[in-house]
């Protein structure tokens, strides 16, 4: 019995090193080597700070092009999912909303043609990236309220546009809405 309890104290001990000591220092270091030094990736326009590239925010004005929806109404303290389920009435309620206020300003589109990253949040509730469809079913809208042509929104898009980690890590096309959203707004 005693050679077990010498056992679980040293293995204590050293994943309390091991897991509250070397591995935080070890990724605080690597952190340093990432964008924004560990501090995270600012997104800037006109020399002011705008967001931060991995955290979504709202945009709901026609002039631009709109994100995931939230669950946490875009609070990265309260990071989490709604924990609905897709059978849930409440949710259910919330998505057929969402879908109906994106057919209000696409009403060309049909509802089969509404990417789920725009009517669904994500699990974090803050995920800053759409499909890269999400994006380019939007451009007829913003395309119209800036009267802009449709072709500059495109080719800003794909301008935007990020792929896998090496073809292979990580969703298909996807789009920073805060980073398309800078874009837009610089386009002259």
């Amino acid at each position: 019995m005693k050679s077990y309890i010498v056992q679980a104290i040293r293995l204590t001990v050293v994943l309390t090193i091991l897991l509250c000591i070397l591995y935080p220092a070890f990724i605080a270091f690597a952190g340093k080597f990432s964008n924004g030094n560990g501090n995270g990736e600012t997104i800037s326009l006109n020399g002011k700070v705008v967001g931060y590239a991995n955290l979504a925010q709202k945009f709901d004005k026609p002039k631009y092009f709109w994100g995931r929806p939230s669950a946490v109404q875009y609070n990265a303290a309260g990071s989490a999912g709604s924990n609905k389920g897709p059978t849930n009435p409440d949710y259910l309620k919330e998505v057929n909303n969402r879908v109906d206020t994106l057919l209000k300003y696409h009403p060309y589109l049909k509802r089969n043609d509404i990417p789920a990253d725009l009517v669904t949040a994500s699990g974090s509730g803050l995920d800053p990236d759409i499909s890269l469809n999400a994006a380019l079913i939007q451009v007829k809208r913003v395309a119209q309220v800036r009267n802009l042509d449709e072709q500059k929104l495109n080719d800003l898009i794909a301008a935007q546009t990020e792929k896998p980690l090496w073809g292979l890590f990580g969703p298909g096309a996807r789009v920073n809405v805060l980073k398309l959203n800078v874009a837009l707004d610089q386009m002259k």
